[in-house]
Formats: structure tokens, C-alpha cells, sequence
């Protein structure tokens, strides 16, 4: 057995390693013809043989089963250095994703904005309609716009930044950030907190909404942060179906007109289980909107939640069926609002405020038919009719600078059907509780509200009856 182990070791080192060192020699020579270069990686580049490297890839999910067609904005030129002009690169991506049509009914088409790079982008349309009606705009690195006004080239509007015209089943997705840099844009003497007692200086005031949706339908907005716009972060005009979900939108609470998520003309919306932080509305709801769902939103420090402001320059605004729930309002200067301008007409109804805690906020339950933006506003007559508006479950404290509980109606269309339920707020400060605030309005407390709000009148007003009112 010895004799025989010997001879198998023997065979081993005589033939065996001298063909493996030979093996491993020849696969060490530089072959280049025979080695696989992955372009993925490759830094990207604008020369033009890029445009050998396929723009496109198909992507399998295998939990869900779908095919996702992928454009790679690197793959179109863009460099992702945060200074570099990549409008054309992300237009082409765009053009190239809207003009590709679906292989199969549950495909995505994908533009993908790939992590670890920035990218700065002028101006731009997104113009529809396309082939495919599940195209996903996926920001995973950095978007951002020129830095300030005068970054801003002469011959384009300065009064938006990212626009999706027209498109149909679009969605914007990722962990990604949009950072709108607006510091500039806010330090322009224009702006009223520049100025003394909120006055303001002459001089070129146009800034953009970070991003805006008009005359489009089936629009998914979820998982990514927004900061820092420059105006208003979201604008939803003329559109349908929007669903709104786990977004993060942050700004300072002193940076003018920083509406979290503003919607016009715009129906069947769902704004859920997200966080706004900015210097004005976290949410405000214009002329022509209805079917609106506010669920699970956190919100402040900010102005609140708001509908209006409606009216403005004697205009008809009608606004209905509207549900704010199971939210937070935390050191915010109003809770959930309803502004209206004197001399509009119209009506909101079918309000509903549930389920809301309030945390040091300063009018946390306001109706204000006497909004004014510039305290220079002419008395009128006419109003949009405010009715059947429930506040029920709504607890927490409130700032003692202004009253918890206050319905400024208007002196010739009073608010009708106010109805509140279980309202506990406790001052924020000290022990003094304020009195709720009533003019001309008219409702019920099912509940003994905290402070009571014995301020409401009973019954309908006679001056309605005798009024022919706008109720849209």
C-alpha cells in the first residue's frame, strides 16, 4: 500500500502541476480580443460613440413577474456632476421612453436616474401624450435646478422648473432627492418677510414651482424627498387621479410661498402617509377640486392645512368633498383652514376634519372669509358659500396668541351647518383658555367642544333663504 501511495504521488507532481502552471500561463497573457468589457460601469461620456451603447435595457421583477424597460439617463450623455448642463440628455431620455411603446400590458418603461450623481437641469417640459401609460420617472440620485435667479437663463420663464404636460399613468419614484435650492429666489428684496412688517421692495419677483402636473391624469408621486423649492414644491393643475404617498417635502418655515402640495381644477386625490415641513400651506386646495383624501399626513412647522384661498378677484370657486384624516399639525400659525376673499362666489362643501392632533399650533380651527393678503381690501357682498363642514375628534393645544376655535363668516352668506364633535384644545401655555371666535355662523356642538363653542347660532339663517346662493 506504501509502494503504491508513493507512486500516485510520484504522478502527481510529474505531470499534473506542470500542465496547470502552463494553464495558468496562458490565461494571464493580455488576450484583449477575448475579454468581455461590462459598459454599465464605464464612466459616462458625451462623445459620440456612446451612442453605440444600448440606451435601453429590460429588467426582470421576479416577486411581482414584470418586465421593466429601462432608460439610463447616463446613457443619453448626462455626466451626473452636479454643474454640467443635462437638460438635452434628460429630454432625449424622455423623448426616447415616451415614444417606446409596451411589449407587454403589465410592462414599465423606466427612466431611471441612477444613485450617487447629481444632476442640474434647466427648465424643462415633459411633453405627452406617449405610447405607454406606465412610464416611472425612478430619482434615485440628485435633481436640481440652476442656482438662483441669476443662474437662470434670460429667455426661459422663471415661473417653472419641471413640468409633465399632458401625460397619462406617469410616476415619480425613488429614494432620491429634489433639491429646488431656493435660498436665492427667497432673499429677493420682493419677498414679504424681507422687508419691515412684512413689506415688500420692487423689483423681478417670478420664482419656480419645483415641479407641476398639468392637464394630466393616473399620477403616482411616491418614496422621494423634495426640498428647498424656490415657490410651491408640488402644483397639480387640471388633473385626475393623483396618488400621493410617502413623500417627504422640507423647507424652511421663514421661505415664502413654499406650498408643500398645491391642487387646481384637480379631482379624485389621494395625499397619504407623508411629512411637510415648510413656510407656508402643507397642503392647499384651490378653485375646482373635489374627491380629495388627506390621510396620515404630518404637517409643520407650516401654515396647515388649507382650502383657498378662493374667490380672489371676485371669481367662482367650487370645492367639495374634501377629507382630511388621521394626521399631526405640530408649531404651525393655522391648523385646518378654509380662506376666502369677500366678492367671490361659489361654494365649499362637504368638508371633513377627523382624527387630528394638534401640537402648539395658533388657530387651529379657522374659517376666514375675510382673507386678504395685502390689508388694502374693499368691503363686498358677495361670498362663496361655506356649508357642511365637520370637525370631529380633533384634540391637542394651541398657541394662546390666537383662539382655537374661529368662524369669521361672511356678513351676507353666513357658514351653514358647522358641526363639531369631540374638540379638546388645551392651551399651549399657561392656564387662561381663549373663547372661540363666531360671525354669522351658523351650526352644532354634538359634543361639548374644549372651549366650548356656545358662539354658533342655532338653526338657518333667514337672509339665506331670501338669497339666491351660488351652491355649484
Amino acid at each position: 500500500m506504501v509502494s503504491f501511495s508513493l507512486v500516485l504521488i510520484w504522478v502527481f507532481f510529474l505531470f499534473y502541476i506542470p500542465i496547470q502552471c502552463r494553464l495558468l500561463s496562458y490565461n494571464t497573457k493580455p488576450h484583449h480580443h477575448l475579454l468581455a468589457i461590462s459598459r454599465i460601469s464605464l464612466p459616462p461620456s458625451p462623445a459620440p460613440e456612446a451612442a453605440a451603447v444600448s440606451p435601453s435595457y429590460n429588467a426582470h421583477d421576479s416577486i411581482n413577474n414584470k418586465v421593466s424597460t429601462v432608460f439610463n439617463v447616463l446613457s443619453f450623455g448626462a455626466v451626473g456632476d452636479g454643474v454640467s448642463d443635462e437638460t438635452q440628455a434628460f429630454k432625449m431620455a424622455w423623448d426616447t421612453a415616451c415614444q417606446t411603446e409596451q411589449q407587454q400590458q403589465e410592462e414599465a418603461i423606466v427612466i431611471l436616474v441612477p444613485r450617487s450623481y447629481s444632476f442640474m437641469i434647466q427648465s424643462t417640459i415633459f411633453t405627452g401624450p406617449c405610447k405607454s401609460s406606465n412610464i416611472s420617472f425612478q430619482i434615485d440620485g440628485t435633481l436640481m435646478p440652476p442656482d438662483g435667479p441669476d443662474s437662470w437663463p434670460r429667455n426661459i420663464t422663471k415661473r417653472q422648473w419641471l413640468v409633465f404636460y399632458r401625460v397619462n399613468g406617469v410616476a415619480l419614484l425613488g429614494g432620491g432627492l429634489i433639491d429646488g435650492r431656493g435660498q436665492k429666489w427667497w432673499d429677493l428684496p420682493c419677498k414679504p418677510h424681507k422687508g419691515v412688517n412684512g413689506t415688500t421692495a420692487p423689483g423681478p419677483c417670478d420664482s419656480p414651482v419645483a415641479i407641476r402636473f398639468f392637464m394630466s391624469s393616473n399620477v403616482t408621486v411616491r418614496g422621494i424627498r423634495v426640498m428647498n423649492s424656490p415657490q410651491f414644491h408640488f402644483r397639480f393643475d387640471g388633473c385626475q387621479n393623483v396618488h400621493v404617498e410617502s413623500l417627504s417635502i422640507k423647507s424652511p418655515s421663514m421661505s415664502p410661498n413654499t406650498d408643500g402640495i398645491h391642487i387646481e381644477n384637480t379631482n379624485n386625490v389621494r395625499i397619504h402617509n407623508s411629512l411637510i415641513a415648510n413656510g407656508d400651506d402643507c397642503v392647499s386646495i384651490g378653485a375646482g377640486c373635489y374627491n380629495v383624501d388627506i390621510k396620515n399626513l404630518t404637517c409643520g412647522p407650516s401654515h396647515g392645512i388649507s382650502i383657498g384661498s378662493l374667490g380672489m378677484r371676485n371669481s367662482r370657486a367650487c370645492v367639495s368633498n374634501i377629507t382630511v384624516s388621521d394626521s399631526i399639525i405640530k408649531h404651525s400659525d393655522n391648523g385646518v383652514r378654509i380662506k376666502t376673499w369677500q366678492g367671490g362666489s361659489g361654494a365649499v362643501s362637504g368638508v371633513k376634519f377627523h382624527n387630528i392632533h394638534m401640537d402648539t399650533v395658533r388657530n387651529p380651527i379657522i374659517v376666514d372669509q375675510y382673507y386678504c393678503s395685502t390689508k388694502s381690501c374693499q368691503n363686498q357682498t358677495s361670498a362663496v358659500h361655506v356649508s357642511d363642514i365637520v370637525y370631529s375628534n380633533i384634540k391637542g393645544t394651541y398657541d394662546i396668541r390666537s383662539p382655537a376655535i374661529h368662524f369669521s363668516c361672511s356678513d351676507s352668506v353666513p357658514c351653514t351647518n358647522l358641526t363639531l364633535s369631540e374638540i379638546e384644545l388645551l392651551p399651549a401655555k399657561g392656564e387662561f383658555m381663549s373663547n372661540p371666535i363666531c360671525w354669522n355662523a351658523y351650526g352644532i356642538m354634538e359634543t361639548l367642544s374644549i372651549p366650548p363653542a356656545f358662539c354658533l347660532l342655532d338653526g338657518n339663517p333667514l337672509v339665506m333663504q331670501d338669497r339666491d346662493v351660488d351652491q355649484c
